[in-house]
Formats: structure tokens, C-alpha cells, sequence
């Protein structure tokens, strides 16, 4: 590896290593690793084609997949390696690595899902394309004036990204505008605007290398590079109009769609990943098939939430108008193909756009949608309508031409059936499934929390990395004081780590004894920071008017950024800067209280943050939440929750128990009760003393002496448009952070409740849903390696007994239970005992 490195550094760079910076040798050690990443790449492409196994292509506009050389050099096996072939030429390997800056190809749990997804799909050995955009900018890098967010590009392409290969001979042209001419019974579409959606491919490895698939991010290319008349006649701008609108389509993620031409690009986007995976998928499924029809049984498509949910007239228009299938045949044959995964029960978040916008933009498009309509009222008559009030309702078209529609949680799919989707789901009855959500644990755990999982490793071993249900034979240490004290060491490690990087990052100084009591998510109402927040200055006005009080010290950390235009989420950004400014250096309270925002929430600080927390916020409205990620990751690093019985915190809290969780607020149900009583919010706030306190304190500008009404709209939205019913959780939140406190003070108990929830939450791997996919969604069966890797536990008879057994079971008799069940899986499922792999 040192010798590749030198090449890379001196023949792929230009540099020699006496002048190499940073940057120069980050990338020839990403070369480096890409270098061992392309055989299992080939391999693996070529089994495909060999056995013409059917391949899943799932298609999202986020793929948050952060940095990649920890991931790849883990996965590969060469982390050890690479370290000491960066000491070797006199670099510090973890210096090197947080030099690489992170991928802005998402925003939140949509893309991370999509992340973890592709690693699990590679790790089981499952053929598959993650397809989606090649954000120049990404969202946005926040940064914070006066309290304020500001946002400007993010800047991660202003260097080469190592990881990826151009394909400058695949592309696609993707039209918009122009006209439908209809002759011979045929249609054919002639754009008034056309771009090329050029490809760029990252390998994506799975655990040791077994298996790699492709992740294909599309850019935006001018069909006409350059107006070379325009430009001699000294129309500048006119000259490379074409370049810059092309450009644009893959420039920002999620733009500003408060505007019409906002509204536009978005569409644009959508329509252009979304028109050239379905064209590409269809190139490579033709180039070995003759018969178009037997499709489904190769190509599975996955839309994740309705962004991409043009791909089912997109789909059927290609089977039509270049096929030459009839209309009926074409939807029917695109909906065998196609599922559609729903995120969201908030009605603004399943997409509309307006039917002249769609009619404008996809012509053709929005031709085939009205047939889909027609053929769904013709034969449900009651169905909903997909063209409904001059919009185009993408949710329900996503539905309608999905074969399933899952949700991401058990209460998730189950609300989705009795709310969003209710007339759809009476009508098929059995499209509807769930696939609770899952993270990958070699990342969550291994690659971030390296104390915890050297700690578990030299426990229990390492087979956990790919079954993460072993974690299970934890909870038979809950007794052995060693261990807790050697898991409490763990923990204490990555605080004072965090600590310390809060110092040199945002200059507060933070006790790594304090309880870290951590938000992190995208800025927004249902999720309620606000709430987190208002608890926090009740808190600190207790603090004070109780000084000899036994308190405990926290630390409130808050991460995320609000989209642009949604300006309450922007408010409530400002007004935390602003508390924290006044109650962090208050003397009264400053050894007990502080508040920390670092901007720029990403993934690279969410593996900072995360193994440090003592205490996971999963605070929002009940039956808001679709499922959650954060919150499996903070419990499996062995932090505590504090949630709302919604989305995935009812089956965290059934897999890790209830005495390890901590509940409080509404049920979903009791929510949609308290809303139909007029003046809810302000009986609320007129009931709890503490409440009325502080938005006493807000309104009146405790908290923004310059500008005493800066948050008199924020407040006033609690008294009279408390939809997601802050106020009425507040006093059972505020109780239950007393009742933390008083559970905090007790260290041994405290780490009991830590490991049983990272010793409960083995099922909530991302390898098991995708499992769940490929089996409910996808009909799909699994190679050998994954069979290996699972088949003990489908054919024992012991194993569900012994993953649940009890505390007090004997960690040895666990551990021959499993090695028999291995043996007996290896045989049932005719896979040679490797010795490597036995424990």
C-alpha cells in the first residue's frame, strides 16, 4: 500500500512527497483504496450478467453517504493497512481522513436511509444501482450571524471527488417543454428543450469486499455546449444560455420552491434523475434481452417517498411510445415493476404540482397520467383521483402505479393506512406493507463508535458487524461490574473527545461529566425543537429561583438546518442561538446549564455527536414521525431515549423495554382528539405556570433585548396555531426531564439502562430490511453468502429463545447455542463450515 501511495502521490497528482499537502495525500490514499475497491467491483458486475440475476434499482433524490475512506478502507479490510502505510511516509492517518470533506448529495433521513440501504444491498450480496444527482452545491453549508441562519453553497465538487468514475459515454437527453403530435395512432413527443443527463459511478463495497454495487449519480450537461454565432456577435450571455440552465438541474438540492420557477426546477429535477435511470436500466436490461415483457422479472424499481414517482409515467411512456405496447399492457407492466416507499404522513410533503406546471414542462407525461386515472376510476369508480383540483397529486399517483407501497415503522404503515391513504388502501387491500426502517452497523457502530465496539468485539466477537442481532448476549453483562465499568470508560471517551471538539469548534468549554442531552434532525415544527427548547429555559429559571437545589448538569446540544424558505424553522433557529447566549454565561447557572449549536450539520458531525450521547431526543408529535433513523443510531451507541410513542420509538421501545425508555406526551390517537377542542394551546399554556413563564419571558424580549418583539409571531403561533400541540406535551416532558435527571445521578443504573438499549437493538439493522424488501417487495432471493449469514437463525429451533432469553441466561451456554445453530444452518442450507468464520 505505501508503494501504490507514492505511485498515486507522484503519477496520478504530480506531486512528490517532500511538497505533498494534505489534500494531495488524502487523495492518492483514496486512489489508493479505489484501486482494491474495482476487482470485487468487476467481480460482482460480471456475476450479474452471468446469471442474469435480477437487480434492484432504487431511485432517490438524496444519497447521503458522508466520507468515504473510513467506510471503504473498513469494508475492504484495510484499515489497519492504510494506517500504517500513512505512518509510514510520516502522515497521520486520522488527520488525513477528517481532511476529506463530506459528499452534499442530501439533507437528512431520507438520504442516510438511502446510504445505509446501499450498504446492505452490497453486504447481502444483492445486485443493485442507487441512482440519483451529482449535486455541484448540495443544499447548502449553514453558518449562523447574529443567531441567524445563513446559508451559502456548499463546495465539496471545488475539488476532485476521488471515489467516482465518469461516464461521459453514458448519457441521456431528458426534454422538457415542446409539443405531443399524435399520428397513426402512435404519439411522439417533441421537446422544446433538451439537456444530457451524464452518469458518474461510485463503487459501493460491502462487508470484506464480497460484493460491491454501483452508486449512479446523473449530471446536467447542455446538449448545445457553446453559441458560437452568438458569442461573434457579442452576445455574450446569449452564448451560454444553454450551458447555465442545463447547469442549473443539478446544482442545488431541493431549491427554493415558494417561487414558480422555484416550483419548475424542481420539477425539472425530479423528471431528469428520475427519466434517465428508467432510460438506462432499460438500455442494460435490453442489451441481453429480446422480450421487453419479462422485464419485472429482472428490474425491480424502488421510488423512495414521491420524488421520484414520475418514474411510473415515465416507465409506461418508453413501453409505448418506443415499444410500441399498448397503454393498458404498458401500466400494467410498469406497476409490476415499480414500489414506492412513503416517509411522510404530512399531506405538504406528499408533492403537488400544478397540472398547467406539469402540463408545461411533460407534455406527453401528463397525457399518459390522465390514461392511469382513467384506468383506475374505470375500474374503481370511487378511487381517489390523482388530478384533483388542478394539481397532480404524486403521492397517490406513486401509489396507483406501485405493485406495493410500504411504510417505514409499524405505526407508520399503519397510520398510512387509516389516514393518507385510506380510500387507496380499502380499495387494495393488500398493497399496503411495512418494512420498519434499519441502519447499517458498520457504520453506526463499528466505524464511529470505535470504543463501544472494540469493547463488544472483544466480548462477543465480531460476527455482529453482519448480524446484529447478536448484541442480544449483552444484556447478560447488565451484572458483571467489569464490563458496565469498561462500557461506562467507553462512553466517557467519546464525551471528552466531543468535549474537546466543542472547544476548538464553537469555544464553550462543556464538563464530560454533565449529561449530553442531544437534537439533532432537520429544523422543523412537528419535530420540536422548540419544545427541547422552551423546557430548557424552564429549566434554567428553576435552576435559578433553587440555586441549592441538587441539579444535574447538562449540556443541550442541538444540530440541523431549516430549509430556506420555511421561515418558522428559521425563527426558532435564532431564538436557541439566542437563549444560549443568555444562559451560557450566566454565573448563576453556568456550571450546570449550556447550550451548543454547532452549524452545519452533516454526517461527519453526526458521528461525533452520536457515540457521546447520554440522552437521544426523539420528541416529536405523535403520529408525525414516519419511522426515524437517529433514533435507532443514539440507542444502539448506547444512549437513552426520551420519546413520544411515534414512529419507530414504539418498536425501539418494545425491543429495548420499556423501563429503558423514557415516554411521555399524547398518543397519536389522543392527538387528533385534542385538536378538536377549540382553544387546546391556550388552556394548556393557562394550566402550567412554568409554560406561561417563559413565553412571558420570550414576548417581552429576555432573550433579544435589541429587538423585544422578534419572537412575538412564534409565540403567538403556540396560543392560537399549536398544531403539533407543544404546549399540551410540555409539563409531561418537563416532568419526565426531571425524572432523567434524578436516573442520571445514579451511574450504575444509568449504564444498565445504556447497554440494555445497545443490547436491544439488533433488529434494527438495515440488513434485516432489506431483507424484508427482497422478500416482500422485490421477490427476490438471497446468494449464499447472505443464506450463511442468516440461515441459522430461519432454521433453529432455539434461536428466537436465545436471541430474547433473559439477563441472567450464562453468556458461555449462549454462545454454544449459537455455534450449533451455525452448524446446523451451515448444513440445512448446504454451505461448507469455513473455519474462518467459526468462533
Amino acid at each position: 500500500m505505501q508503494k501504490d501511495l507514492l505511485k498515486h502521490l507522484e503519477y496520478s497528482l504530480g506531486k512528490d512527497a517532500g511538497h505533498a499537502s494534505a489534500y494531495d495525500w488524502r487523495m492518492a490514499l483514496s486512489l489508493t483504496l479505489r484501486d482494491r475497491m474495482v476487482k470485487p467491483w468487476f467481480a460482482s458486475t460480471r456475476k450479474t450478467y452471468k446469471t442474469s440475476a435480477k437487480r434492484v434499482y432504487y431511485l432517490s433524490m438524496e444519497f447521503l453517504i458522508g466520507r468515504l475512506i473510513e467506510d471503504m478502507a473498513s469494508n475492504l479490510g484495510l484499515t489497519e493497512e492504510a494506517r500504517e502505510a500513512m505512518a509510514s511516509v510520516g502522515q497521520d492517518y486520522d488527520v488525513i481522513v477528517h481532511d476529506e470533506p463530506d459528499a452534499a448529495l442530501g439533507n437528512g433521513g431520507l438520504g442516510r436511509l438511502a446510504a445505509c440501504f446501499m450498504d446492505s444491498l452490497a453486504t447481502l450480496g444483492i445486485p443493485a444501482y442507487g441512482y440519483g444527482i451529482r449535486y455541484e452545491h448540495g443544499l447548502f453549508e449553514q453558518d449562523f450571524s447574529e443567531g441567524q441562519q445563513i446559508e451559502h453553497p456548499e463546495t465539496w465538487l471545488t475539488q476532485r471527488h476521488a471515489w467516482e468514475f465518469e461516464r461521459p459515454e453514458v448519457r441521456f437527453p431528458i426534454g422538457f417543454g415542446g409539443h405531443v403530435e399524435h399520428r397513426d395512432g402512435r404519439a411522439v413527443w417533441h421537446p422544446g428543450e433538451t439537456v444530457l443527463a451524464t452518469a458518474y459511478d461510485t463503487p459501493i463495497i460491502g462487508w470484506q469486499a464480497n460484493w460491491a454495487n454501483t452508486l449512479r449519480l446523473w449530471s446536467a450537461k447542455p446538449a448545445t455546449i457553446f453559441d458560437l454565432d452568438s458569442f461573434n456577435r457579442g452576445d455574450y450571455l446569449a452564448a451560454s444560455r444553454s450551458e447555465a440552465l442545463a447547469l442549473t438541474i443539478s446544482r442545488v438540492l431541493y431549491p427554493d420552491d415558494t417561487t414558480e420557477s422555484g416550483k419548475e426546477l424542481r420539477l425539472k429535477q425530479e423528471y431528469f434523475f428520475t427519466a434517465a435511470s428508467i432510460k438506462d436500466l432499460i438500455r442494460r436490461y435490453m442489451r441481453d434481452h429480446d422480450d421487453i415483457r419479462a422485464l419485472p422479472d429482472h428490474a425491480a424499481i424502488q421510488m423512495n417517498d414521491t420524488h421520484p414517482a414520475i418514474a411510473g409515467p415515465e416507465l409506461v411512456r418508453i413501453l409505448v411510445d418506443e415499444h410500441g405496447m399498448d397503454m393498458a399492457e404498458g401500466i400494467t407492466l410498469a406497476r409490476r415493476c415499480l414500489a414506492y416507499t412513503n416517509h411522510t404522513l404530512l399531506p405538504e410533503a406528499l408533492e403537488r404540482w400544478p397540472e398547467w406546471l406539469l402540463g408545461r414542462t411533460l407534455p406527453r407525461l401528463l397525457e399518459i397520467i390522465r390514461v392511469i386515472q382513467d384506468m383506475q376510476l374505470a375500474e374503481h369508480p370511487d378511487s381517489p383521483r390523482i388530478l384533483e383540483h388542478g394539481d397532480v397529486r404524486m403521492g397517490e399517483l406513486a401509489f396507483i402505479m406501485a405493485h406495493k407501497v410500504n411504510g417505514v415503522s409499524a405505526l407508520h404503515t399503519d397510520l398510512v393506512k387509516k389516514t393518507v391513504f385510506a380510500d387507496l388502501h380499502r380499495i387494495h387491500p393488500t398493497r399496503i406493507v411495512n418494512q420498519t426502517n434499519g441502519v447499517t452497523p458498520r457504520r453506526w457502530l463499528r466505524g464511529c463508535n470505535p470504543a463501544l465496539s472494540n469493547l463488544i468485539r472483544d466480548e462477543i466477537g465480531d460476527a455482529w458487524v453482519t448480524d446484529l442481532e447478536q448484541l442480544s448476549v449483552l444484556r447478560s453483562k447488565t451484572d458483571d461490574m467489569a464490563f458496565l465499568s469498561a462500557f461506562q470508560s467507553a462512553k466517557r471517551e467519546n464525551k471528552v473527545a466531543l468535549s474537546n471538539w466543542i472547544a476548538e469548534t464553537c469555544g464553550i468549554l462543556v464538563d464530560p461529566a454533565a449529561m449530553f442531552d442531544v437534537q439533532i434532525k432537520r429544523i422543523h415544527e412537528y419535530k420540536r425543537q422548540l419544545m427541547n427548547l422552551l423546557e430548557t429555559v424552564a429549566l434554567w429559571n428553576d435552576m435559578r429561583d433553587h440555586p441549592n437545589a441538587e441539579w444535574t448538569p447538562r449540556v443541550k446540544i442541538f444540530g440541523g438546518k431549516a430549509a430556506p424558505g420555511y421561515y418558522v424553522a428559521k425563527d426558532i433557529i435564532r431564538l436557541i442561538n439566542d437563549v444560549a447566549k443568555v444562559i451560557n454565561p450566566d454565573p448563576a447557572t453556568q456550571n450546570k446549564l449550556k447550550i451548543v449549536y454547532p452549524p452545519n450539520y452533516n454526517v461527519t458531525m453526526a458521528e461525533r455527536l452520536i457515540p457521546a450521547a447520554d440522552l437521544s431526543e426523539q420528541i416529536s408529535t405523535a403520529g408525525k414521525e414516519a419511522s426515524g433513523t437517529g433514533n435507532m443510531k443514539f440507542a444502539l451507541n448506547g444512549a437513552v431515549t426520551i420519546g413520544t410513542l411515534d414512529g419507530a420509538n414504539v418498536e425501539i421501545r418494545d425491543h429495548v423495554g420499556p423501563e429503558n425508555f423514557f415516554l411521555f406526551g399524547l398518543t397519536a390517537g389522543e392527538v387528533i382528539e385534542r385538536r378538536r377542542h377549540h382553544g387546546f394551546a391556550r388552556n394548556a399554556i393557562e394550566a402550567s405556570p412554568r409554560l406561561s413563564r417563559v413565553l412571558d419571558q420570550i414576548a417581552k424580549g429576555w432573550f433579544s433585548p435589541n429587538e423585544p418583539g422578534r419572537y412575538h409571531g412564534l409565540v403567538g403561533m403556540l396560543y392560537d396555531h399549536d398544531y403539533f400541540l407543544v404546549t399540551n406535551d410540555f409539563d409531561s416532558y418537563f416532568e419526565t426531564q426531571r425524572r432523567i435527571d434524578i436516573a442520571f445521578r445514579n451511574p450504575e443504573s444509568w449504564a444498565v439502562t445504556a447497554l440494555c438499549n445497545t443490547a436491544g437493538m439488533g433488529w434494527f439493522s438495515s440488513d434485516r430490511t432489506i431483507k424484508g424488501y427482497a422478500r416482500d417487495i422485490w421477490h427476490m432471493s438471497f446468494p449464499a453468502e447472505a443464506l450463511e449469514k442468516s440461515a441459522w437463525r430461519r432454521h433453529s429451533p432455539w434461536s428466537s429463545q436465545m436471541l430474547r432469553g433473559p439477563c441472567q441466561q450464562d453468556i458461555m451456554v449462549t454462545r454454544f447455542r449459537f455455534w450449533v445453530c451455525t452448524l446446523w444452518a451451515q448444513h440445512k442450507s448446504s454451505v461448507w463450515c469455513d473455519p474462518k468464520r467459526m468462533r
